[in-house]
């Protein structure tokens, strides 16, 4: 059975209050089919990700954060737009407990972790919103996609003999970042914030795993961007040229993909023996979370292409 994890990490820190950002209550900053999102919506985000993410709230950040933020609301908005067309409600009580599962990752209570946000100056809903939206999607993915998932005996043992070639070649322990780029218009943006992400990380400000967790647009987010063990061949070519190109520890640039930009850091290495051999269970779990992650993206990009949306600062 395919495991699907969807555990939103977020680290609060308490060392600095938040600058003040210009509000305007009641703009509309986009328009996702029926729904609207105000500049307000946005403001709380952008404040959510400063706070989760490390990342100091500065003119140059905020500048670059804001059509991040604005990308994520809509996002967010799709997914539970699409979770309602399939009759999949969030209750308050997913939410409550998601929240309240939170705080425990935070060694808080949920009262002690509200007043954290607040002290913060995020509304409470902020975050309410992006755990509804996760919860929708998780069970869009659950309900409607995995059932599409077929993971054979042959595609096991092709993989297990794969690795049994292998043996005696390196594997790198693999944790990655991966922003979209939607239009072609926004590659230069995009990859300006990947390099900020991560000048901001090698500056001990944000750690990759929270940065991971808080900005990529991959399955991977939710375990703060592990990919666990990759092999040569696992990634596509242009990143398994830069994975065996970094030391332990050492972060990549952004790097280009078919559809955004990764970024890549390798958190250890070992020589591929019988013994770190996965077992078969935990090969077609492999496989089946690899074949999830293609179709989700696939099938949240054929939502965005088929919705109305209409961006205010485009």
């Amino acid at each position: 059975m395919l495991r699907v994890l969807g555990v939103l990490l977020v680290c609060f820190s308490l060392a600095a209050p938040m600058q003040v950002m210009a509000q305007t209550s009641f703009g509309i900053a986009a328009t996702v089919n029926e729904d609207a999102i105000s500049e307000s919506d946005v403001n709380d985000r952008m404040r959510l990700i400063f706070a989760s993410s490390g990342i100091p709230d500065t003119k140059e950040s905020r500048a670059k954060v804001k059509p991040q933020a604005l990308s994520i609301l809509i996002e967010e908005q799709l997914k539970i737009q699409e979770a309602e067309r399939n009759n999949l409600s969030v209750t308050e009580k997913e939410i409550d407990d998601a929240f309240s599962a939170m705080a425990a990752q935070n060694k808080m209570s949920a009262e002690e972790f509200s007043k954290v946000m607040v002290n913060s100056g995020i509304p409470g809903h902020t975050l309410r919103q992006q755990i509804k939206a996760q919860t929708a999607w998780r069970k869009v993915v659950g309900s409607v996609l995995r059932p599409r998932i077929d993971v054979t005996e042959n595609d096991v043992n092709a993989r297990m003999e794969r690795l049994k070639d292998n043996l005696g070649k390196t594997e790198y322990q693999v944790s990655e970042i991966f922003l979209p780029v939607q239009k072609t218009k926004d590659d230069a943006k995009v990859k300006d914030l990947g390099q900020k992400l991560i000048d901001e990380i090698k500056r001990g400000r944000a750690p990759f795993a929270v940065v991971a967790a808080q900005f990529s647009k991959s399955a991977s987010a939710q375990q703060g961007g592990s990919l666990g063990w990759v092999q040569e061949g696992d990634l596509p070519k242009e990143l398994d040229v830069v994975v065996k190109s970094l030391s332990e520890g050492q972060i990549s640039p952004p790097i280009k993909g078919l559809s955004g930009y990764h970024v890549l850091t390798v958190t250890g290495a070992r020589k591929i023996s019988k013994e770190t051999l996965p077992k078969d269970d935990d090969i077609l779990n492999a496989i089946g979370l690899q074949r999830l992650d293609r179709l989700q993206k696939r099938h949240l990009a054929d939502i965005r292409s088929t919705s109305f949306i209409n961006r205010r600062d485009e």
